[in-house]
This record gives C-alpha cells, sequence and structure tokens, in this order.
C-alpha cells in the first residue's frame, strides 16, 4: 500500500450515489459524503495525490472539488486513459503507484492498468471482478473513505498520522 503515490477516482457512483438530481430549473444536485472529504484530506496529508475524472460536467463536482483542494480535476471526459496517462507524465508517477476507483464499464480500461483497482460496493459485477479492493459501502456513501483508510491502515502508520494530522486542531475538555 506504500506505493500509492496517486489515488484517480470517478465521480459519479464512488463520490456520489450516481442518481442525477435536477431542479424544476435545470439545476444539478449531487450529494457527497463527508467522511469521504476527511478521507481525501487524511490521503493528501500523507503525501498521496489525489485526482478526480469524471464522464461528465458538472458545477456541484467543480465546486467540491474547489473545496478539497484537489490536485488534478478533469470533467466530461471520455477517453479516461489518455488523461490518466497526461497526469502521470505531469506527477512523474508509473502505473503501479495508482490506485484507481470505479463503479461502471467505462471505468474498466483504467482498472485493468492501475497497480490497485478498487470499486464500491454497488458497481457493476465486471468492475468489481476487475477490483483488488472492494468497499463495504456503496457509492456517494463512504466508500472512499473506506479505500483510503484501507490504504492508509496497510501502508502507513496510521495511528501517528491521525496524531499528527488532528495536533493541534482539536482541543478535548472534560
Amino acid at each position: 500500500m506504500k506505493k500509492v503515490k496517486l489515488l484517480v477516482l470517478d465521480v459519479d457512483g464512488v463520490l456520489t450515489d450516481g442518481k442525477l438530481y435536477y431542479g424544476s430549473s435545470g439545476e444539478e444536485y449531487k450529494s457527497f459524503h463527508t467522511q469521504d472529504g476527511l478521507g481525501i484530506n487524511l490521503a493528501r496529508y500523507s503525501g498521496i495525490k489525489i485526482a478526480l475524472i469524471s464522464g461528465r460536467s458538472s458545477n456541484a463536482v467543480k465546486k467540491r472539488a474547489e473545496e478539497l483542494k484537489i490536485d488534478v480535476f478533469y470533467q466530461g471526459i471520455h477517453d479516461k486513459v489518455q488523461v490518466l496517462n497526461e497526469i502521470m507524465a505531469d506527477l512523474n508517477i508509473n502505473l503501479e503507484n495508482i490506485c484507481y476507483m470505479g463503479d461502471d464499464l467505462n471505468d474498466l480500461p483504467i482498472l485493468q492498468i492501475v497497480g490497485y483497482p478498487a470499486a464500491p460496493q454497488n458497481a457493476v459485477p465486471l468492475v468489481k471482478e476487475s477490483a483488488h479492493f472492494v468497499s463495504k459501502a456503496n457509492g456517494g456513501e463512504g466508500a472512499v473513505r473506506e479505500l483510503i483508510d484501507h490504504i492508509l491502515t496497510e501502508g502507513y502508520d496510521y495511528k501517528s498520522l491521525l496524531h499528527n494530522y488532528f495536533n493541534g486542531m482539536i482541543t478535548f475538555t472534560q
């Protein structure tokens, strides 16, 4: 797990529940799990870069990516492998050092080439068959956090990482 230097995530069905919600004026709504957000912050704190590659474009996703200070963010992408190759060149990272979490058939080309493929529980069967890690949680319900906890627990001194991350951020009173 220490080999993971880049965590790449699909958005719809991974960071969200995969459902599309539209308001009466056509505005789009998405639901993100806050535990995924803290997990992403922990991963970034540990030195893991985070990338989002989404097949759709959404202002809600752009806002969430900005809030989480995502290192690399692409939307409206049909050829995710091409974008991944660009990211790898820019960050000087090899496939073996990449963990990718996807949920649907369009994620298979990347899942089949990265070092650590992952999927949420509600991913389609072919995606889950290609994954080394399948979360117990569904996409949008903490699946990303579960993956990050797995990566950090297996490859890092997780308790020390948490201690250092929260040192000074939280004051406990009795």
